[in-house]
């Protein structure tokens, strides 16, 4: 029997790779573990896991302060979706899907079953609850728009303590399938604290990026799926010659992608995937940063809680972004970023003039971040949630708001 202090988070992500999810499995499993629950985390066990550097554990790369470590356990699973095309990779998408959660059920039933369960996974949570297992919380990212799949989500969610909704938008949704608002909080991501306490100046920043010294400076760091609307910021660039524009971040293919986009801009750089320790330095550099979301999918609109954004909150980033309710729950429109028409260039394009013409607001509004970035730290995060859970199994009726943006 697992100490009741324990908890175990289960993630179907690589360890490393290059997506945001496995940032936040980490940076996540290492808070709880920082405030006293003895944590593991469950990862899948894949082909073509991210390579390290010689010496360097996954815990150093993302920029985990010194400190108790989770354990790391990977777990088994049938994985040949990347060796079909990407057309025909729904049937082994699924496999590698119900592989994982069925191995990772039972590693907790057999390793680990005093312990708490956080589930990014709806089906482990789903084969754990009618197992019997009873301390089992889901966090859900996104409401499956599949039949089977919510109705997976809505057999989980009878069984299990509380779901833990990374957004309103989420937690608005799942209300909507007939889940009770009582079981769902809501928290957002989160920073790592020890990753921003001595930012380079500016110009040194630069220098170490290769970057331009006396131009205006925009940068954007992150993926660059198409909903994350990068080929929008591009789009702003090309009518912006005197703006210089840093973009990190991205798998290959899609660096490859917007690369041909850009078609050769003097004024554009796509730097590609970036070690989690270098994302600093570009946030450090800029004037300005973007989050240019595009109004659709639901997870672009509604459900995304953007790192980019609590990150750029830790460095005092002044924000141009897409007028979106997912980044609206975030920031305080005017105050704290400015807010443009999304899949809008032209409307992006003079946000940004507006904000670097203004170094008065710039200074107001990264003033305004920097006070509230505290509540956003894992650290806080995890505490949140440990007495969210506390309270869920007590019978205390759990806060299901996040905290205050103002």
């Amino acid at each position: 029997m697992t100490s009741v202090h324990s908890i175990c988070v289960v993630a179907n992500t690589r360890l490393p790779s290059q997506r945001a999810q496995a940032l936040q499995v980490t940076q996540m499993s290492a808070a709880f573990q920082r405030a006293g629950a003895r944590t593991t985390v469950l990862f899948a066990q894949r082909r073509r896991a991210l390579e390290l550097p010689l010496g360097v554990d996954v815990f150093e790369w993302y920029g985990v302060p010194p400190g108790p470590r989770p354990q790391l356990v990977p777990v088994p699973c049938t994985d040949w979706i990347e060796r079909v095309p990407r057309m025909l990779q729904y049937v082994p998408a699924r496999l590698q899907e119900q592989s994982f959660a069925r191995n990772a059920a039972r590693v907790i039933r057999r390793e680990h079953s005093g312990a708490r369960v956080l589930s990014r996974e709806i089906e482990t949570a789903a084969r754990l609850v009618s197992g019997g297992a009873e301390r089992v919380y889901l966090e859900i990212h996104r409401v499956p728009g599949g039949r089977l799949r919510r109705r997976a989500l809505l057999g989980a969610a009878d069984g299990v303590l509380g779901i833990l909704a990374i957004s309103n938008g989420v937690r608005e949704d799942l209300e909507k399938l007939g889940i009770e608002r009582a079981k769902i909080s809501v928290e957002h991501d989160a920073f790592e604290a020890a990753r921003f306490r001595e930012l380079e100046p500016k110009q040194a920043a630069r220098a170490a990026l290769d970057l331009p010294r006396d131009v205006p400076l925009v940068v954007y760091t992150g993926g660059l799926l198409d909903w994350k609307g990068v080929d929008v910021l591009i789009a702003a660039a090309k009518t912006l010659p005197d703006v210089y524009f840093a973009i990190a971040g991205g798998m290959d293919a899609d660096v490859a992608r917007l690369r041909q986009r850009a078609g050769g801009l003097l004024n554009v750089r796509l730097d590609g995937f970036q070690a989690p320790e270098r994302v600093q330095l570009y946030l450090a550099a800029g004037d300005v940063g973007v989050v240019p979301n595009r109004s659709q999918p639901e997870i672009s609109a509604r459900y995304t809680s953007p790192l980019k954004v609590f990150e750029a909150m830790a460095a005092g980033l002044p924000l141009v972004v897409s007028d979106l309710p997912s980044l609206r729950e975030i920031l305080a429109p005017g105050e704290e970023a400015v807010f443009v028409a999304a899949d809008d260039a032209g409307a992006l394009a003079r946000g940004i003039q507006e904000l670097l013409a203004d170094p008065s607001r710039r200074a107001s509004m990264s003033q305004r971040l920097v006070a509230r970035a505290p509540l956003h730290t894992w650290d806080a995060r995890a505490t949140r949630v440990l007495a969210w859970m506390d309270a869920c199994e007590g019978g205390a009726k759990p806060s299901t708001s996040p905290p205050e943006r103002r």
